[in-house]
């Protein structure tokens, strides 16, 4: 399942339908079937006891939106919202794959199991990114998911700041004022694992090459947690 944000989860900065559409593409070449739903609370309310996948493209919950600058969906407010953060918190205890892109390290604030799951978090008035433009992307440490790969240039936005609450495994960093700031990291916790992937601004970000090629090794060793 793609949660791609719609309703409170837009933003005036991301085409989540298109970029949720490169990711559906890369998640269906690795084989599974695809749900992709801009009614995120809805979605993670009613999650099928079955699901393998979660890939959460999605904006910041708690930012308020109005209909005229809302990009990532028609429906820019939600009206009465239910969040049940029970269902997710059955399938990390139960074993599931995460794959969270970008701006997901601002969503789901709602849903503790994310929380702990992601390991960090964009927090305003920290965490903060230098202007869209070529990022060179420097590929760290010996995780599967980076085997094989080279560092490579992407353009993008750099997620820097990020505040980390737990214990990561980096994968890819890029560098800011000469400090290096993690980009790519993963995580095991019980059966579950979690891939995130602070790129992902747009979709020059999912024609990159070897941007998709680290995605699919991501999707693929996400596709080893137990269910």
């Amino acid at each position: 399942m793609i949660l791609s944000g719609g309703g409170r989860y837009a933003d005036p900065w991301h085409r989540f339908d298109e970029t949720s559409a490169r990711l559906a593409s890369l998640v269906e070449r690795a084989g599974y079937e695809i749900e992709v739903r801009t009614d995120v609370d809805a979605a993670l309310a009613g999650l099928p006891d079955d699901l393998d996948l979660l890939v959460v493209n999605a904006g910041d919950p708690d930012r308020p939106v109005d209909d005229s600058e809302a990009v990532g969906s028609a429906d820019a407010v939600d009206g009465d919202v239910r969040v049940d953060p029970a269902p997710l918190a059955v399938a990390v205890e139960r074993g599931i794959g995460i794959l969270a892109v970008h701006a997901a390290a601002a969503s789901l604030r709602d849903y503790p199991a994310f929380d702990l799951a992601l390991g960090g978090r964009w927090v305003d008035g920290r965490s903060w990114h230098p202007e869209l433009g070529l990022a060179h992307v420097h590929l760290v440490g010996d995780h599967p998911v980076r085997a094989g790969l080279l560092d490579f240039d992407v353009v993008d936005e750099r997620y820097s700041g990020l505040r980390l609450h737990d214990v990561i495994e980096p994968i890819a960093e890029h560098e800011e004022q000469g400090i290096r700031h993690p980009l790519v990291w993963a995580r095991e916790f019980g059966e579950s694992r979690l891939v995130y992937d602070a790129l992902g601004h747009d979709v020059r970000s999912y024609d990159s090459g070897p941007h998709r090629e680290l995605l699919a090794q991501a999707i693929g060793w996400l596709g080893h947690a137990s269910a």
